[in-house]
């Protein structure tokens, strides 16, 4: 399908990003870690031991995830009553991912999911996400996904949006010049 804009010659064919050519070799990397902690501390602790924690670690990551939803809505709800906007996310985010991770199995995974439990970690993580966020708008490419978000940040001096619409006046056309019908669904 075809949109009718240009493309130039040089987007037909883009390189591959690190982050595609290596989160595959990563991942597999990872699930190798998690099974072989897991074996490791089954022989060393039991079976029942490492189901125990597998099944606490699901149970917490649950109970974090619910708690910080809760918190979550309760903060849209008070932004919503006194009018504002809701606070920037308070940490709701990451304490998700934090349960999240506490609900894959694996100690690897329980491991980074208590660390993201923490408030300086969070805060280290979320600052580090914003600059992340921040960079790659500034690199977008005019017309892509991206552009509509940087377009969406700009602010107005004086924070004003004026409404209204462009007319293009190229000349005669062969459409009539009179009033147009309404539109009907």
């Amino acid at each position: 399908m075809t949109t009718g804009a240009p493309t130039s010659p040089n987007t037909a064919r883009r390189r591959r990003s690190r982050l595609r050519r290596y989160l595959p070799l990563g991942l597999a990397a990872w699930l190798v870690l998690e099974i072989w902690l897991l074996t490791l501390v089954a022989g060393a602790a039991g079976g029942l031991t490492v189901f125990l924690l597998l099944v606490a670690g699901l149970v917490a990551g649950s109970v974090v995830i619910k708690r910080a939803g809760r918190r979550a809505f309760a903060s849209l709800n008070e932004a919503m009553r006194q009018g504002g906007s809701p606070a920037r996310g308070g940490g709701n985010g990451l304490m998700m991912l934090g349960g999240l991770l506490l609900m894959i199995p694996g100690l690897v995974s329980d491991a980074a999911g208590l660390l993201l439990l923490l408030p300086p970690v969070q805060r280290a993580v979320g600052r580090l996400a914003e600059n992340a966020l921040e960079r790659s708008l500034r690199r977008v490419a005019p017309g892509s996904l991206g552009d509509v978000f940087q377009q969406a940040r700009m602010h107005r001096p004086d924070g004003k949006v004026v409404p209204g619409e462009v007319i293009r006046d190229d000349g005669p056309h062969d459409t009539p010049q009179g009033p147009r019908p309404p539109l009907t669904r």
